[in-house]
């Protein structure tokens, strides 16, 4: 093969379209093509999210990873106030540790690795505590969970505080429902299931919202998202030098997302994620949480005994397959396979394929380490003992 086949949440492959939009023309930023570029994803970052209220929602762009969309939420949108970060994984304490950095009033649920959030434990804190923003991972990489949006934005609003969503993996493959989730801001990265170049996040959120926020002393200088509302609404511009090439290809995954259809995408994307995991429950694997808790972009599988995760990730790259491998508690312990970006329904058998060979490869070379072992081991209890050692023993 001439290529990677990157079957991970991200980066991904992306299409022979988004290569020539990279390659489009230089311009400069500060021209009005510039504003157009920047006009154009921001119309169709609404549409994507499928918003029935156009008008009441702007999208800002960030040069940056989707990490800095998300610290440019929680480091703009609490100001004095006290925010509750919801955390079931890696990443919901990528939020908690961000927000201490930012907001002294930073609150925290938190819930193992890979377990469902106890719904009544949230509506029992909000209750008792005066929580102004409350903020949570919608899809949690680590484990694959896909958390739910409308209960806990009902609960966000029965309480007055604003619900803002790490959409960062989740954004071009989940349906979110701004308007009936009651979410203020959510951030994506260009990345994940949205199929262009890393390098580029953007937060989606009310107009009122994003008003509001010069209301809040800066906490940071180049992630002040009031500060990044304030260039597109009067400019049509980026406070700070964009990435200018990464704008083209974003505008153009976009532009691709639309024309096949948001729905459309959707169930391809999941039909993509049921090839993948009836292949692999016929290799006998089992995977880490439910399904029907799963996001439609990643699947994390148990690693079978007598096999390493590395070894698993190692034979695959030789055939140039990319997975991941688990993290915190679950290093050593999982592996995760991802299906979005240009990866096509051959491209998936090919996977199963080799996934299927390398287990087979790595048992068989298991048993052949032990087989010897155990061979040894009964030839040693059959050999006579020695008649010093018999002296020696009775002695």
């Amino acid at each position: 093969m001439d290529k990677y086949l990157l079957f991970t949440p991200g980066p991904v492959n992306v299409a022979d379209t988004l290569r020539a939009a990279i390659c489009k023309a230089d311009i400069c930023h500060r021209e009005p093509d510039f504003d157009e570029l920047l006009g154009s994803i921001e119309n169709k970052l609404i549409s994507l999210f499928q918003i029935r209220n156009r008008a009441r929602y702007r999208a800002v762009v960030i040069t940056g990873s989707g990490t800095s969309a998300n610290e440019a939420m929680l480091s703009s949108v609490v100001g004095k106030g006290a925010i509750l970060i919801l955390s079931n994984g890696e990443f919901g304490e990528r939020l908690h540790k961000t927000s201490v950095i930012h907001n002294k009033n930073t609150h925290l649920i938190a819930m193992p690795w890979g377990t469902p959030f106890d719904m009544p434990q949230i509506a029992a804190y909000l209750q008792t505590h005066k929580i102004d923003v409350v903020a949570m991972v919608h899809h949690e990489t680590c484990s694959g969970m896909l958390n739910p949006l409308a209960q806990i934005g009902a609960m966000a609003k029965a309480n007055a505080a604003l619900f803002v969503v790490d959409g960062v993996s989740s954004v071009g493959a989940e349906m979110i429902d701004m308007e009936a989730c009651n979410i203020a801001f959510v951030s994506s990265s260009s990345s994940k299931a949205i199929g262009s170049y890393p390098g580029l996040s953007f937060v989606v959120g009310r107009k009122k919202h994003f008003k509001r926020l010069k209301r809040h002393a800066a906490k940071t200088t180049y992630l002040n998202l009031a500060t990044f509302y304030a260039f597109l609404k009067h400019h049509r511009q980026t406070p700070n030098t964009p990435a200018v090439l990464l704008f083209f290809a974003l505008e153009q995954a976009l532009t691709d997302i639309l024309c096949e259809g948001v729905m459309k995408r959707y169930a391809r994307i999941k039909a993509r994620a049921d090839l993948l995991r009836e292949g692999m429950r016929r290799l006998n694997l089992d995977f880490l949480i439910e399904e029907e808790d799963m996001c439609s972009i990643l699947t994390t599988v148990r690693v079978p005994p007598s096999v390493s995760v590395r070894d698993i990730r190692d034979r695959l790259r030789a055939k140039s397959i990319i997975i991941y491998e688990g993290k915190g508690c679950f290093s050593g312990k999982v592996f995760q396979v991802g299906n979005i970006g240009e990866l096509s329904d051959y491209d998936i058998r090919f996977f199963l394929a080799a996934l299927k060979d390398v287990l087979l490869t790595l048992q068989a070379e298991a048993t052949d380490l032990v087989a010897p072992v155990r061979s040894k081991a009964a030839t040693l209890v059959m050999l006579p003992t020695p008649t010093h050692a018999r002296t020696k023993a009775v002695s």
